[in-house]
């Protein structure tokens, strides 16, 4: 869990950095991330290509180069909808207007577009009350978002970057998969000052872990060159947390 936010003071490389105020919720245990992958020319690179590209010509499909290295990219419905519920509550809670699931489901279908589809089956399965999808938000008086209400809507990846920079306002809490949230947060932070004032927490369904989004710089302990703020600001994140609102 990733809170981007402006604070007074702090230098920013953007116009109009106090627009930005969002929290993303990226996926931290699946996706490339997951580090199943195999070297080029192993033998289980060799076995899992002759599989894949059976397979692909079966299909009528060009094969993958014999020379590959191969990764495994699992999204699962659980974990999924794990995120995008956690997401939700927490937009609920904060008074965030809207969750917006970031993914590159035109493209990945089977595991990014599984990852909207089952973002929005969450929204609509356990907070139907609670929610609308902009289809939804169209019939409503005006257009307008009900009070206590949240809207869920899914926006491309790569489009999503040029949102963020062009119109950061329109947007409250992020829900993404693993790869897409690490370079989101990133480039979120970087328009507020950079990863320096840059918090995160790790959560789990038992517990949680608040650390700064950069890790450590032991080579500068000491030096006065290295600004504390993503720690100081995990901290509060952390307390929050606790309840100590």
């Amino acid at each position: 869990v990733r809170p981007v936010r402006y604070l007074p003071g702090i230098p920013a490389p953007v116009k109009q950095p106090e627009k930005i105020n969002l929290v993303i919720f990226r996926e931290n245990t699946e996706d490339v991330y997951a580090g199943v992958e195999w070297e080029a020319g192993s033998p289980v690179a060799r076995e899992i290509l002759g599989l894949v590209n059976a397979r692909l010509v079966e299909e009528g499909k060009a094969a993958i180069a014999s020379d590959s290295a191969i990764g495994i990219k699992p999204m699962s419905y659980h974990n999924t909808r794990r995120l995008v519920a956690r997401a939700i509550r927490y937009a609920l809670a904060e008074g965030y207007s809207s969750v917006t699931l970031v993914h590159k489901g035109n493209i990945m279908k089977y595991t990014e577009g599984a990852f909207r589809d089952w973002g929005y089956q969450v929204a609509r399965e356990e907070f139907a009350q609670q929610t609308l999808t902009e289809e939804e938000l169209q019939r409503e008086p005006g257009g307008r978002l009900p009070p206590g209400k949240v809207l869920i809507n899914d926006r491309i990846a790569d489009a999503m970057f040029q949102q963020l920079l062009l119109r950061p306002e329109e947007y409250g809490v992020l829900a993404t998969p693993n790869l897409n949230g690490d370079y989101l947060s990133d480039a979120a932070a970087a328009q507020v000052g950079g990863l320096g004032m840059a918090p995160g927490a790790n959560m789990g369904e038992r517990c949680a872990l608040f650390e700064a989004t950069h890790g450590s710089a032991p080579k500068y302990a000491g030096l006065d060159k290295v600004n504390p703020g993503s720690l100081i600001l995990s901290g509060v994140e952390m307390l929050r947390f606790m309840g100590w609102q």
